[in-house]
């Protein structure tokens, strides 16, 4: 496995129920349940797909008001 250097998410709250993002390796985006940490299973995919992803969440987010 890659080294990936994970960073917790910003929206997490007090209780670590959050997600934690690693984008240090080119081309790829992994994320992991702050939860699990290493050696946990996480999520690899594309920084486009990633970027589409958030672009979809912030759309819904915004469209709740």
């Amino acid at each position: 496995m890659s080294d990936y250097i994970f960073r917790k998410s910003t929206y997490s709250d007090p209780n670590n129920e959050c997600v934690e993002v690693a984008t240090n390796i080119p081309g790829a985006v992994a994320v992991r349940d702050s939860k699990v940490g290493a050696p946990g299973p996480l999520v690899r995919t594309s920084p486009r797909a990633w970027r589409v992803l958030l672009s979809a969440l912030d759309g819904d987010v915004r469209a709740m008001g």
